[in-house]
């Protein structure tokens, strides 16, 4: 098995209690109405949406199945894995994310996220794979903040 790991940063002039509470908390409602073509359902198939919990996403083209490993709405944390759908193949086992929300010292946020990549045998992903995940990754990022700054008094 070959272990692929990369990390990005994203600044924002949100708050990490709201952009925290918008773009992991209320995801599932979110996004299929700031992205109706894009994100067609987010639903909770198990648990309550804390750690344990399994959520399907159907998008556009597909749909996937991520487990949440970690939900902290004190430290602004959460991690979840990729374990079916579009991106899980014969190729990859599994995508972990650990994502953390942290003040910014200007004020808003610094958001990072570690992505690794559990890839079965000899395999790699090439380089322009990978920039496109981070570009969508970014891409909903900028829609969750767009939303939050039209939107002062949402998720306060």
């Amino acid at each position: 098995m070959g272990i692929l790991t990369y990390t990005d940063e994203h600044t924002s002039s949100i708050p990490s209690a709201r952009i925290f509470k918008a773009s992991i908390i209320d995801l599932h409602n979110l996004m299929p109405k700031l992205l109706p073509d894009a994100i067609k359902s987010i639903e909770i198939i198990k648990g309550d949406s804390g750690a344990g919990s399994i959520k399907l996403i159907y998008f556009a083209g597909g749909f996937v199945k991520h487990q949440i490993d970690e939900l902290d709405e004190n430290t602004f944390t959460y991690r979840y894995t990729l374990i079916e759908g579009n991106g899980i193949s014969d190729k990859v086992e599994k995508v972990c994310y650990d994502i953390k929300f942290e003040s910014s010292p200007v004020g808003g946020t610094i958001s990072k996220m570690i992505t690794t990549i559990y890839t079965h045998g000899d395999f790699e992903i090439k380089e322009d794979e990978l920039k496109a995940g981070k570009e969508k990754v970014l891409g909903l990022y900028k829609v969750v903040e767009a939303y939050l700054v039209k939107n002062p008094d949402a998720y306060v």
